[in-house]
């Protein structure tokens, strides 16, 4: 399959808006045209990544409940734990302590594929974890209920930055 860009619009646009055509070698197949980070769809995410954030730190469960797609499907691999459909991943949130939740977001990027399909990834610190950074990263996809975190993983690393 062959990727390029056929349009791109608008100065900021250039560099953040694209749409991409996708022609598989076969001619039998069908062309597919999507818009990479489509404004619209861009600022839609970045409100649920927001207020994820908020319910994250929050510990908002009923929130944190609610953005996950309520599937047997859905992952969600954790610092510690590996947790696979909505219902094991609700018992964590809801066993969870709400201590020491507050964090720093570290180079935050949200991608979008067409009208349905996001990615959003973080790096973030906490005061209680010197020297460690995390990482989170979310599949988003467009549900007939909204827009929900389908496969998600979180992990933490030593800082790169403080091993030189």
């Amino acid at each position: 399959m062959r990727l390029r860009t056929i349009k791109r619009a608008g100065a900021r646009a250039s560099r953040d808006c694209m749409i991409v055509k996708l022609k598989h070698p076969d001619s039998r197949y069908e062309r597919l045209h999507m818009e990479v980070n489509k404004p619209s769809v861009m600022a839609e995410v970045s409100e649920l990544f927001a207020r994820y954030e908020e319910a994250l730190i929050t510990n908002d469960v009923e929130t944190l409940d609610e953005m996950f797609w309520n599937s047997p499907h859905t992952i969600r691999y954790g610092a510690s734990e590996n947790l696979y459909g909505y219902d094991a991943i609700a018992a964590f949130r809801a066993g969870r302590s709400p201590a020491n939740l507050m964090r720093q977001q570290l180079r935050p990027r949200i991608t979008t594929f067409g009208d349905d399909f996001a990615v959003t990834n973080t790096m973030f610190t906490r005061a209680n974890a010197a020297g460690k950074v995390g990482r989170q990263s979310q599949t988003w996809v467009r549900t007939p209920q909204g827009w929900r975190i389908t496969a998600a993983h979180v992990s933490v690393i030593e800082d790169p930055a403080e091993q030189s």
